[in-house]
């Protein structure tokens, strides 16, 4: 293993050669961002974009294998072996409905794309391996979830990706989500001639909207609860005989979300009761969690960042939190999900105009530095047994099995290098 003067084992050489291919690819990398996000698809249906990215790498002499781990457009590429640790590299590319890529979804993929291609041009010179992740269904479904059920991520010794936003971040500020679809039924009849033939199904949906409207001023500062109405009637002339919704309930923590579910669960029951109407109350199979940051690995991804001339932001720069898949792996293996800005700070994530920067000029530049921070961090991490050890302990204390305790840092904070 050759290392530069000052010790670092990712010597200047590597380096450059790393990010000499992603740059040779540019062309290639940005075809693949602008291409999906041309035709943006939802959850579970991204058959176009897992296509186009497994035959780039396929092209690109790293075959990819489709339809993996239990879904149909999930796919893993990868190279190396051997005694080293294992770093996978996840890629996102579902898009949101009605409004496309206004979560710059076709930007993660193609960064991961970069990263991979970026390590190849190296491949002899890294102990370990690498491998390419594609993951479905972030926006709805819990795709990294389902895939980590089935075996995924297992051997994996650290895991990133990246997000774009409208500041640069080492990390997102995440907390937990859990997604509930309600169904009421009630009885059918002429709202005018007979209503008290009927029983308002929609009254039921209503009231318990009411209810977490109320519940709302009761509940954490970090904690949400939103929802839609998705079916609500035929004609006013009818009395509903269903009506549906959709919630998302968020919390901090995994505890957290567990106590606050029965509370919202309550105001469906309560709907019922107070309509007469039956409900069905649906819960996903998949909770989101919260980010498990591993800072020692974040740090390290900052540092490649700035040195491509990006400036970071404390993770309360965002003025909120979102939510993402990205958390159930974070609790498997050791994690990082920084963000970088494709659009300037007053351009908010899941709206039209983010959209538009996600397929901008400025959405180029943080695909391929995205790629190239990705791609220096983890081959860094592969080099360097003293960080793969600092990562390894940091994620043991990070789950509370720490012989010397630790803490995570708080929102705003920085944790000591």
């Amino acid at each position: 293993m050759s290392r530069d003067a000052s010790g670092n084992a990712l010597t200047p050489a590597l380096a450059q050669t790393i990010t000499r291919r992603i740059d040779d690819l540019a062309d290639t990398l940005l075809g693949v961002s602008h291409e999906i996000h041309a035709h943006p698809e939802l959850a579970f249906q991204e058959h176009r974009a897992a296509a186009l990215l497994c035959d780039t790498l396929d092209a690109n002499g790293l075959p990819a294998e489709r339809g993996v781990f239990t879904l149909e457009t999930a796919f893993e590429a990868g190279f190396g072996g051997g005694a080293g640790p294992t770093v996978a590299i996840l890629a996102e590319y579902d898009a949101l409905p009605g409004i496309g890529h206004a979560c710059g979804h076709n930007l993660i993929a193609t960064a991961a794309l970069g990263a991979t291609l970026g390590l190849k041009a190296v491949a002899d010179a890294l102990p370990g391996r690498i491998r390419l992740i594609g993951t479905p269904a972030e926006e709805k479904g819990g795709g990294k979830e389902l895939m980590a059920r089935a075996g995924a991520f297992d051997g994996v010794d650290a895991a990133m990706m990246i997000h774009p936003a409208g500041v640069n971040l080492t990390t997102m500020p995440c907390i937990c989500v859990a997604e509930v679809e309600v169904i009421y039924h009630g009885r059918s009849a002429h709202a005018s001639a007979m209503p008290h033939k009927g029983i308002n199904a929609l009254d039921g949906l209503l009231l318990a909207y009411q209810a977490i409207s109320n519940l709302r001023q009761h509940i954490r500062d970090e904690e949400r609860i939103h929802g839609i109405v998705t079916e609500g009637g035929q004609a006013p002339n009818i009395v509903p005989d269903r009506a549906a919704g959709l919630f998302y309930v968020r919390a901090a923590t995994e505890k957290a979300l567990a106590a606050l579910k029965p509370r919202v669960h309550a105001c469906f029951d309560a709907g019922a009761k107070a309509s007469g109407a039956g409900v069905e109350v649906n819960w996903s199979d998949v909770d989101y969690l919260d980010l498990n940051t591993n800072w020692p690995l974040a740090n390290r991804f900052q540092a490649h960042g700035e040195s491509l001339g990006r400036e970071f932001l404390s993770p309360g720069a965002l003025g909120g939190a979102g939510s993402t898949d990205m958390g159930n792996v974070s609790y498997r293996v050791p994690s990082i999900h920084p963000m970088l800005a494709c659009s300037p700070p007053s351009v908010v994530i899941h709206n039209p105009e983010f959209a538009r920067y996600a397929g901008s000029e400025m959405g180029d530049a943080a695909a391929l530095d995205g790629a190239k921070a990705m791609a220096l961090t983890a081959a860094e991490f592969l080099l360097d047994p003293v960080l793969q050890t600092e990562v390894g302990r940091a994620f043991e204390i990070s789950r509370g099995l720490g012989i010397d305790g630790g803490s995570q840092p708080g929102p705003g904070k920085r944790p000591r290098a």
